[in-house]
């Protein structure tokens, strides 16, 4: 995995943290789920980038 991917893939996982506390402090429930969303993406891109690293090896 790219410096560049991982440094992307961690600012969406915060950015999806961000929102959701936002979400939750303003008790607004669709921008607590887009974190949610947010962070699940970055997951499955860092799973994605994983599988990638193993078959290049």
């Amino acid at each position: 995995m790219g410096a560049q991917d991982k440094a992307s893939n961690k600012i969406d996982d915060l950015g999806g943290k961000a929102k959701e506390a936002l979400g939750k402090v303003t008790g607004d429930k669709d921008t607590e789920n887009k974190g949610k969303v947010d962070q699940a993406k970055s997951s499955l891109k860092d799973a994605g980038e994983k599988v990638k690293d193993a078959f290049k090896n």
